[in-house]
Protein backbone atom coordinates (compact mmCIF):
# COMPACT_ATOMS: atom_id res chain seq x y z
CA UNK A 1 0.00 0.00 0.00
CA UNK A 2 1.17 3.47 -0.88
CA UNK A 3 3.02 5.26 1.99
CA UNK A 4 2.55 9.29 3.01
CA UNK A 5 5.47 10.42 4.95
CA UNK A 6 3.56 12.92 6.48
CA UNK A 7 0.38 10.97 7.41
CA UNK A 8 1.27 10.80 10.92
CA UNK A 9 -0.25 14.18 12.46
CA UNK A 10 -3.57 13.36 10.48
CA UNK A 11 -3.55 9.84 11.85
CA UNK A 12 -3.44 10.74 14.93
CA UNK A 13 -6.39 13.23 15.01
CA UNK A 14 -8.55 10.66 13.30
CA UNK A 15 -7.28 7.81 15.77
CA UNK A 16 -8.63 10.11 18.61
CA UNK A 17 -11.85 11.04 16.76
CA UNK A 18 -12.18 7.26 15.77
CA UNK A 19 -12.15 6.06 19.24
CA UNK A 20 -13.21 8.75 20.94
CA UNK A 21 -16.87 8.29 19.51
CA UNK A 22 -16.33 5.04 19.02
CA UNK A 23 -16.73 5.36 15.19
CA UNK A 24 -15.56 2.24 14.07
CA UNK A 25 -16.32 -1.51 14.89
CA UNK A 26 -15.44 -4.59 13.96
CA UNK A 27 -17.31 -5.99 10.37
CA UNK A 28 -17.89 -2.55 9.50
CA UNK A 29 -18.28 -1.64 5.98
CA UNK A 30 -17.55 2.26 5.25
CA UNK A 31 -18.13 4.09 2.10
CA UNK A 32 -16.27 6.86 2.22
CA UNK A 33 -17.32 9.92 0.61
CA UNK A 34 -15.03 11.39 -2.54
CA UNK A 35 -15.59 14.82 -3.86
CA UNK A 36 -11.97 14.97 -4.81
CA UNK A 37 -11.59 17.93 -3.05
CA UNK A 38 -8.56 18.09 -0.04
CA UNK A 39 -10.96 16.61 2.87
CA UNK A 40 -12.24 13.83 1.24
CA UNK A 41 -8.93 12.79 -0.19
CA UNK A 42 -7.17 13.39 2.94
CA UNK A 43 -9.80 11.07 4.92
CA UNK A 44 -9.50 8.65 2.24
CA UNK A 45 -5.72 8.08 3.11
CA UNK A 46 -6.34 8.37 6.62
CA UNK A 47 -8.92 5.95 6.83
CA UNK A 48 -7.13 3.59 4.22
CA UNK A 49 -3.59 3.63 6.86
CA UNK A 50 -5.85 3.26 9.80
CA UNK A 51 -6.59 -0.36 8.85
CA UNK A 52 -3.44 -0.94 9.83
CA UNK A 53 -3.11 -0.01 13.14
CA UNK A 54 -6.54 0.33 14.41
CA UNK A 55 -7.44 -2.54 16.28
CA UNK A 56 -10.95 -3.10 14.32
CA UNK A 57 -11.74 -5.67 11.32
CA UNK A 58 -13.29 -2.91 8.80
CA UNK A 59 -13.35 -2.43 5.13
CA UNK A 60 -13.75 0.44 3.16
CA UNK A 61 -15.01 1.65 -0.29
CA UNK A 62 -14.52 5.03 -2.20
CA UNK A 63 -17.18 6.12 -3.39
CA UNK A 64 -17.75 9.17 -5.97
CA UNK A 65 -20.94 10.75 -7.17
CA UNK A 66 -20.64 11.84 -10.72
CA UNK A 67 -22.92 14.65 -10.79
CA UNK A 68 -23.15 14.69 -14.76
CA UNK A 69 -20.54 18.33 -15.17
CA UNK A 70 -18.48 17.69 -18.85
CA UNK A 71 -15.06 16.33 -18.81
CA UNK A 72 -15.35 14.75 -15.40
CA UNK A 73 -11.96 12.78 -14.94
CA UNK A 74 -12.40 10.39 -12.05
CA UNK A 75 -8.81 7.99 -13.24
CA UNK A 76 -6.36 10.06 -10.85
CA UNK A 77 -8.74 9.06 -8.06
CA UNK A 78 -8.96 5.66 -9.59
CA UNK A 79 -5.58 5.62 -9.52
CA UNK A 80 -5.22 6.69 -5.80
CA UNK A 81 -7.37 4.14 -4.84
CA UNK A 82 -5.20 1.00 -6.53
CA UNK A 83 -2.13 2.68 -4.44
CA UNK A 84 -4.46 2.27 -1.42
CA UNK A 85 -5.54 -1.08 -1.81
CA UNK A 86 -9.24 0.31 -1.68
CA UNK A 87 -12.09 -0.73 -3.61
CA UNK A 88 -13.61 2.68 -5.70
CA UNK A 89 -17.04 3.25 -7.44
CA UNK A 90 -18.26 6.03 -9.38
CA UNK A 91 -22.05 6.61 -9.33
CA UNK A 92 -23.43 8.45 -12.28
CA UNK A 93 -26.01 11.10 -11.74
CA UNK A 94 -28.07 13.86 -13.22
CA UNK A 95 -27.68 16.37 -10.63
CA UNK A 96 -26.36 18.84 -12.53
CA UNK A 97 -28.56 18.25 -15.62
CA UNK A 98 -31.57 18.13 -13.00
CA UNK A 99 -30.55 21.42 -11.22
CA UNK A 100 -29.00 24.11 -13.35
CA UNK A 101 -30.99 23.29 -16.86
CA UNK A 102 -34.13 21.28 -16.11
CA UNK A 103 -34.86 23.42 -12.63
CA UNK A 104 -32.61 26.12 -13.10
CA UNK A 105 -32.41 26.92 -9.79
CA UNK A 106 -31.42 30.19 -8.31
CA UNK A 107 -30.11 28.79 -5.11
CA UNK A 108 -28.99 25.34 -5.96
CA UNK A 109 -27.02 24.30 -2.96
CA UNK A 110 -29.76 23.02 -0.63
CA UNK A 111 -31.22 21.11 -3.31
CA UNK A 112 -27.64 19.87 -4.66
CA UNK A 113 -26.64 18.89 -1.20
CA UNK A 114 -30.02 16.55 -0.83
CA UNK A 115 -29.42 15.04 -3.97
CA UNK A 116 -25.67 14.18 -3.96
CA UNK A 117 -26.69 12.76 0.19
CA UNK A 118 -29.44 10.65 -1.18
CA UNK A 119 -27.49 9.40 -4.32
CA UNK A 120 -24.29 8.74 -2.04
CA UNK A 121 -27.06 6.90 0.87
CA UNK A 122 -28.85 4.97 -2.12
CA UNK A 123 -24.94 3.68 -3.48
CA UNK A 124 -23.97 2.77 0.16
CA UNK A 125 -26.76 0.55 1.15
CA UNK A 126 -26.53 -1.52 -2.51
CA UNK A 127 -22.67 -2.35 -1.59
CA UNK A 128 -23.64 -3.54 1.66
CA UNK A 129 -22.01 -0.58 3.64
CA UNK A 130 -23.58 -0.17 7.35
CA UNK A 131 -21.50 3.32 7.41
CA UNK A 132 -20.50 6.10 5.77
CA UNK A 133 -17.86 8.44 6.38
CA UNK A 134 -17.43 12.35 5.62
CA UNK A 135 -14.83 14.63 5.39
CA UNK A 136 -15.98 17.53 7.28
CA UNK A 137 -12.69 18.94 9.69
CA UNK A 138 -12.24 20.92 13.06
CA UNK A 139 -12.99 24.59 10.94
CA UNK A 140 -15.84 22.83 9.66
CA UNK A 141 -17.52 22.18 13.02
CA UNK A 142 -17.15 26.29 13.70
CA UNK A 143 -18.23 27.28 10.84
CA UNK A 144 -21.59 24.96 10.47
CA UNK A 145 -22.13 26.53 13.98
CA UNK A 146 -21.67 29.93 13.06
CA UNK A 147 -23.79 29.42 10.18
CA UNK A 148 -26.88 28.16 11.90
CA UNK A 149 -26.52 30.95 14.84
CA UNK A 150 -26.51 33.82 12.55
CA UNK A 151 -29.00 31.91 9.57
CA UNK A 152 -31.26 30.04 11.45
CA UNK A 153 -30.84 31.52 14.89
CA UNK A 154 -30.16 28.06 16.75
CA UNK A 155 -27.28 26.53 18.49
CA UNK A 156 -26.02 23.65 16.76
CA UNK A 157 -23.74 21.52 14.53
CA UNK A 158 -23.47 18.23 12.69
CA UNK A 159 -22.65 15.48 14.89
CA UNK A 160 -19.67 13.07 15.17
CA UNK A 161 -21.78 10.33 14.88
CA UNK A 162 -25.45 10.37 13.17
CA UNK A 163 -27.17 7.40 12.70
CA UNK A 164 -30.11 7.65 9.70
CA UNK A 165 -32.55 5.20 10.93
CA UNK A 166 -34.66 5.58 7.84
CA UNK A 167 -31.60 4.20 5.67
CA UNK A 168 -30.44 2.39 8.78
CA UNK A 169 -26.82 3.61 8.06
CA UNK A 170 -24.42 5.31 10.05
CA UNK A 171 -22.53 8.70 9.41
CA UNK A 172 -19.42 9.10 10.92
CA UNK A 173 -16.89 12.38 10.94
CA UNK A 174 -13.48 10.96 11.42
CA UNK A 175 -11.27 13.92 10.64
CA UNK A 176 -13.66 16.42 13.56
CA UNK A 177 -10.46 17.09 15.09
CA UNK A 178 -7.99 18.03 12.00
CA UNK A 179 -7.63 21.63 11.15
CA UNK A 180 -7.72 22.80 7.77
CA UNK A 181 -4.33 24.09 7.65
CA UNK A 182 -3.26 21.01 7.95
CA UNK A 183 -5.17 19.00 5.52
CA UNK A 184 -3.71 21.51 2.82
CA UNK A 185 -0.56 20.79 3.88
CA UNK A 186 -0.63 17.09 3.99
CA UNK A 187 -2.48 17.10 0.57
CA UNK A 188 0.36 19.21 -1.43
CA UNK A 189 3.05 18.21 0.25
CA UNK A 190 1.87 14.55 -0.59
CA UNK A 191 0.70 15.81 -4.36
CA UNK A 192 -2.81 14.36 -3.89
CA UNK A 193 -4.75 14.41 -7.01
CA UNK A 194 -7.31 17.66 -5.60
CA UNK A 195 -9.87 18.34 -8.09
CA UNK A 196 -11.07 22.00 -8.44
CA UNK A 197 -15.31 21.79 -7.98
CA UNK A 198 -16.79 22.88 -11.24
CA UNK A 199 -20.05 23.32 -9.83
CA UNK A 200 -20.75 27.45 -11.02
CA UNK A 201 -21.87 28.21 -6.95
CA UNK A 202 -18.51 26.91 -6.18
CA UNK A 203 -17.05 29.72 -3.93
CA UNK A 204 -19.93 31.82 -3.80
CA UNK A 205 -21.83 30.37 -0.79
CA UNK A 206 -22.64 31.71 2.79
CA UNK A 207 -20.05 28.77 3.96
CA UNK A 208 -17.64 30.50 2.09
CA UNK A 209 -18.75 33.71 3.40
CA UNK A 210 -18.44 32.76 6.85
CA UNK A 211 -14.98 31.10 6.16
CA UNK A 212 -13.55 34.27 5.04
CA UNK A 213 -15.28 36.02 7.93
CA UNK A 214 -14.38 33.59 10.49
CA UNK A 215 -10.57 34.11 9.37
CA UNK A 216 -10.48 37.58 9.68
CA UNK A 217 -11.50 37.22 12.77
CA UNK A 218 -9.12 34.66 14.32
CA UNK A 219 -6.50 36.99 12.66
CA UNK A 220 -7.12 39.36 15.06
CA UNK A 221 -7.99 37.07 18.21
CA UNK A 222 -6.03 34.22 17.48
CA UNK A 223 -7.57 30.89 19.01
CA UNK A 224 -10.93 32.34 17.38
CA UNK A 225 -11.64 28.79 16.26
CA UNK A 226 -10.61 26.53 19.00
CA UNK A 227 -12.54 28.49 21.38
CA UNK A 228 -15.71 27.76 19.33
CA UNK A 229 -15.46 24.09 19.01
CA UNK A 230 -14.32 24.03 22.69
CA UNK A 231 -17.69 25.63 23.59
CA UNK A 232 -19.67 23.23 21.51
CA UNK A 233 -17.91 20.37 23.09
CA UNK A 234 -18.18 22.04 26.86
CA UNK A 235 -22.16 22.56 25.92
CA UNK A 236 -21.81 19.08 24.57
CA UNK A 237 -23.87 20.35 21.52
CA UNK A 238 -25.15 17.84 18.56
CA UNK A 239 -23.13 14.70 20.43
CA UNK A 240 -20.04 16.83 21.08
CA UNK A 241 -18.63 16.13 24.22
CA UNK A 242 -15.53 17.38 26.42
CA UNK A 243 -12.56 15.25 25.93
CA UNK A 244 -12.95 12.16 28.58
CA UNK A 245 -9.43 11.55 29.23
CA UNK A 246 -8.63 15.63 29.57
CA UNK A 247 -11.82 15.59 32.10
CA UNK A 248 -10.08 12.29 33.96
CA UNK A 249 -7.12 14.12 34.64
CA UNK A 250 -8.63 17.26 36.00
CA UNK A 251 -10.71 15.08 38.26
CA UNK A 252 -7.54 13.62 39.32
CA UNK A 253 -5.62 16.60 39.74
CA UNK A 254 -8.56 17.70 41.42
CA UNK A 255 -8.76 15.35 44.48
CA UNK A 256 -5.00 15.35 44.78
CA UNK A 257 -5.46 19.39 46.06
CA UNK A 258 -8.25 17.95 48.56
Amino acid sequence: MKEFKDIQRILSHVRKAVEEYSMIEDGDKIAVGISGGKDSLTLLCALAHLRIFLKKDFTIVAVTIDMGFDGSDFSAIAELCRELEVEYKVIPTQIYEIIFNVRKEKNPCSLCARMRRGALHDAAKELGCNKIALGHHFDDVAETFMLNLFFEGRIGAFSPVTYLSRKDLTLIRPLIYTREKEIKSFTNKELLPVTKSPCPADGHTERARMKDYLAIFDKEHPGLYNRIVGAIRRGEIDGFHEDRIDQAEKLRRKNEKK
